[in-house]
């Protein structure tokens, strides 16, 4: 078998929809994404972006691998505990889909590295757990006309959005600032059933996919899960 046979079996049932074709899973190919953080909502993000082919993918993560991330972040294992968790999503990525560039970047993400490691991607997927980092993401996306794929989950709770997408709003315009730490819930704290994560960040890589395809992209809204009682609302901003 050929390599370009081998390429169109292994995506083949993408192709054969009329909205992906060869035309769109070369763009797909040919696209840049970089995805903060390799936690609950990166694990399931790069999972399906590696498996449909996204041809330069990367994550930046400067986290340790613990035990109990492994109740969500499922692209980990056991074996890889105390080690970086981009190390780890490294060996996942390439062990699924050695036909794609993968790139770990073990740094923390600050205002004096963000420039830099955005300008090498077209879209950017955040899935960070915490305020100051979505915000500085945010407001960068805006400053170098970049895409920015949004989730967060909390308890039994998740959101997802698309930002700054064709001109479209962005974090602000639904919260204008970050809230004070003191009043900020986390799972650290309150917990979270990993399958919400699973729900959500399968949810920010369609998104990623549709913006790549560009096929009818959801914009100025919020996504609002709620896993506990099964409600799915929209949020129009």
């Amino acid at each position: 078998m050929s390599a370009m046979d081998k390429e169109f079996s292994r995506y083949s049932r993408q192709i054969f929809m009329e909205e992906v074709s060869i035309e769109g899973q070369r763009k797909i190919g040919n696209s840049r994404v970089l995805v903060i953080g390799a936690g609950g909502l990166g694990s399931p993000v790069l999972q399906y972006l590696a498996a449909a082919g996204v041809g330069n993918l990367a994550v930046i993560d400067f986290d340790l691998l613990e035990i109990h991330n492994l109740n969500r972040q499922i692209i980990h294992q056991e074996a890889f505990i105390g080690q970086p968790k981009v190390e780890s999503a490294a060996s996942f990525v390439q062990q699924l889909n050695s036909g794609i560039s993968f790139t770990p970047i073990n740094e923390k993400l600050t205002t004096d590295n963000i420039e830099n490691i955005l300008s090498e991607y077209d879209i950017i997927v955040d899935g960070s757990d915490n305020f100051e980092t979505r915000y500085l993401v945010n407001d960068h996306c805006i400053k170098m006309g970049k895409t920015l794929v949004y989730g967060s989950i909390f308890s039994f709770e998740g959101q997802v959005a698309v930002f700054n997408y064709e001109g479209s709003k962005n974090l602000r315009d639904i919260f204008p600032s970050p809230p004070n730490p003191e009043d900020v819930q986390n799972c650290d704290q309150f917990g979270v059933l990993g399958a919400l994560a699973g729900i959500t960040g399968t949810m920010m890589a369609m998104l990623t996919l549709k913006v790549i395809l560009g096929i009818n992209v959801p914009i100025n809204q919020l996504t609002i899960i709620d896993s506990k009682n099964w409600n799915f609302n929209q949020l129009r901003y």
